[in-house]
Parts: C-alpha cells; structure tokens; sequence
C-alpha cells in the first residue's frame, strides 16, 4: 500500500512560502501534514488552528505537525490541541534531526540563535517564481509586534551562497526570483564587512547574468540607502515594485509604534524612487486602529494612500499580541477598528482600480503562473491572459482592458 504523500501548509508572509519547499523535502515518504504557522496578528493564530482542524479531518490518519511563529511562540498551546502530533519550532523546522526526532516538542530559544541554516530551497515546482531566504530574524522592537520572538535575531545568509543557489533555480528554468527576509534591509550587519543589501542585489545580477527578474519583498523605507535605490530604479532586471512597511501615516502614532520614520520621510522616499522610475508600483503594510489612535491620527493613513500613490496595499486591523507593548496601551474599540481597516481597504482599492485604468494600452512582461490563464507584470499587477501560455514562461502582453482588481491581456 503506496503511502499518502506528505503535505505542507503555508500561512503567512512569503519566508514560510520559501521555508515550506526545505519541509517539504524533509517530510518526503512520510503519512505527515505540516502546518507552517503565522503569529503576526491574532487573526493569523486562528487562521493556524483552524487550518490545523481542517487538516486533520482531510487526513485523519496522517501525522500533522505544526512549526513556524505561531508554535514557536506558544508551543505549548499547539501541543495541548488533539489534533496535533507534534510541534517543531521555527530553528529547528529546517534541520532533518528535528524531523527525524520522535519527540513530541521541539523547540528551543530561537533569541540565542545566531547562525543561518544552510535551507536553502533548491526546488519550487509549485510555483513560477522562486523564493530566496536570504535574511532572518529582527533587531528591532515595533511596539505591536511578536514575530522577533518567533524569528530571533537579524541574521544573514552569506553572498556566495545565495549567488550559488540563485544560479542553480535559473538553470532549473526559473525565470523570477523573490529575495525573502523577516527585516530584508538588515541584510549583511552580522556578515564580514558588512554587505549591504543593496551590494547583494549587485553581486547576484553580476554573477547571474541569466537571471531574467529579480524582485524584493518588503524593505524598510528608512533602511533604504542611495545603492539601492540605484538598483532598484536603474536596473531593468529589478522589477518596479516595492512593497514598503509603513504601517501608519501619523508621526505620533509611529513613534508609539516605535518605527523609526516619520510620515514625510515616507512620502519623500516613494517621491524620489518615482522620479527615477515613474513606472515603479508601491506596496505597504498599514495598520487600521493602533492604540490610541484617534480620528485625525486615522485620517493620516488614509490620505498616505494617495500621498504614497500606495497600489498594492496589506490592511491589517490591529489586534494586541500577548506580551507585546501596544497591547498595554489604550486601546481602540473594535468597532472602530473595523470600520477604519474597511475604510483604508474601500481607499486602497479606489486607489488600485484607477491604477490598472490607466495601465491600459501598455505592454507587460508578465510571469505566467498556474494553470496558465494568469500572471504578474513586472509591477506585480495580477494578469488575465486571452489565451493560454506554459506556466514559468514570461510573456509580452499587450494590456487590452481592466477591472477594479485585474488586469486582462492578449500575448503579442
């Protein structure tokens, strides 16, 4: 009797997405279900637990496993759940001893983690473009946020090898690949010399001159120096599209937030990299009823949507995370809360629609994904294709109409 073939779930930010290729591998010949959790907000926690209980009803002999934030954080409260055979923390899930283990938890204190683990994905046959874990972990302390303690410490993977495995996805035939990182812009403080990410950026388009795209996931604007901004708005290969962590457009509520720009610096950053590149896309994180904020403080993050000319943007109703410094703060109603988060999303997707309105009548390059009928322009626009094409390929389209969220395209 053949045995079912292991099963990985992703949730959350695209470094579980890179992360979920090296578990996949490692649970290979297994009856095993892998529950990659998410912590960023209260909402993600349940997300977890409850895809952990449809899980278990899909496959109620297999054995399931939950990692990543959300059970290193409380390996505890997942371990308690019936559905649950086993918990594997976020240091150990790379590492085949910790599969290889019978024990039932297995996590150890992920802040005395100093050193990256060589889990590099070598494979990424469910998607068309490929994730790169090339940083992880966090230095900083923003007020409403958990994941440093389920990440740990900024660490760094070193150049050579992420110019060796970038070479070996575009051999595989991977057209696009995706830097990933809890705070990417850290990049290279703990490395010799301390690389930049912008001069890792360098090195990869120099050593990989096959490499056709090149995209970044969310930067720190504040982190962003003038090699990268360079990069980013200089060299074709680096997509235009940045997604920036903003989180809020009040100077008062930053500070309370502890980030580490203001609103103008915000404003001026997207301002300079459109200069440079008018047809560059922003994305950004933004957080709808952080503790104390009023109407006014709110009226900030809306009108930042346009002020950043904001494109793809993440709405996160704020939820107090358990031993966190936001969550002791004065705290906004519910109700309040989602009303602005519905506010800030009915802006953004205004904002969106006119976006793609006006990108009619241009020409793309899109990324083709699976099953073939759709795709992501270079701006990360989402693509409706006329007609079908081999998923991975990249693709001329010319852009022939748009809705309020798509755009719909006919291959040239």
């Amino acid at each position: 009797m053949s045995v079912p073939a292991p099963e990985v779930i992703s949730l959350g930010c695209r470094l579980n997405i890179a992360e979920s290729e090296t578990i996949a591998a490692l649970v290979a010949g297994r009856d095993t279900v892998v529950v990659n959790s998410c912590a960023v907000t209260n909402a993600a926690v349940k997300a977890t637990r409850a895809a952990i209980r449809k899980a278990r009803r899909a496959r109620p002999g297999a054995e399931l496993v939950v990692t990543g934030c959300a059970a290193q954080i409380d390996p505890a409260g997942f371990a308690a759940m019936a559905e649950v055979d086993r918990v594997i923390g976020n240091a150990e899930k790379l590492l085949p001893a910790a599969w290889a283990s019978a024990a039932p938890v297995v996590v150890g204190d992920i802040m005395q983690v100093r050193e990256t683990a060589p889990h590099l994905a070598a494979s990424f046959s469910a998607h068309a473009r490929a994730f790169v874990e090339v940083q992880n972990g966090c230095d900083h302390r923003c007020t409403f946020c958990a994941i440093p303690f389920g990440r740990g410490p900024s660490r760094s993977v070193p150049a050579g090898a992420v110019v060796e495995r970038i070479a070996g996805l575009v051999a595989a035939g991977h057209g696009e690949v995706v830097l990933t990182g809890v705070d990417l812009t850290s990049y290279g403080h703990d490395l010799p010399g301390s690389p930049t990410l912008g001069l890792l950026v360098e090195r990869i388009l120099r050593h990989v001159p096959a490499l056709r795209r090149l995209r970044l996931s969310s930067l720190d604007s504040i982190e962003i120096d003038e090699r990268l901004a360079e990069i980013v708005t200089g060299e074709a290969r680096v997509m235009p599209h940045v997604h920036l962590s903003f989180q809020a457009g009040n100077d008062l509520i930053l500070k309370r937030m502890k980030r580490r720009h203001s609103r103008a610096q915000a404003v001026a950053m997207v301002a300079a990299l459109k200069v440079r590149r008018p047809e560059i896309a922003i994305g950004a994180d933004l957080i709808a009823g952080f503790p104390t904020e009023d109407e006014a403080m709110f009226a900030d993050t809306l009108a930042l949507i346009g002020d950043a000319d904001i494109v793809h943007a993440h709405i996160f109703p704020y939820s107090p995370r358990a031993g966190t410094p936001a969550a002791r703060m004065p705290q906004v109603a519910p109700a309040a809360i989602r009303d602005r988060a519905e506010r800030l999303r009915a802006a953004a997707a205004r904002r969106r629609a006119a976006w793609l309105a006006g990108l009619v009548g241009s020409t793309q390059d899109v990324l083709v994904e699976r099953p073939g009928e759709r795709g992501h322009a270079g701006n990360f626009a989402d693509v409706a294709l006329a007609q079908t094409a081999a998923p991975g390929a990249i693709v001329t389209t010319r852009i022939t109409g748009a809705t309020d969220t798509h755009l719909i395209g006919r291959t040239i």
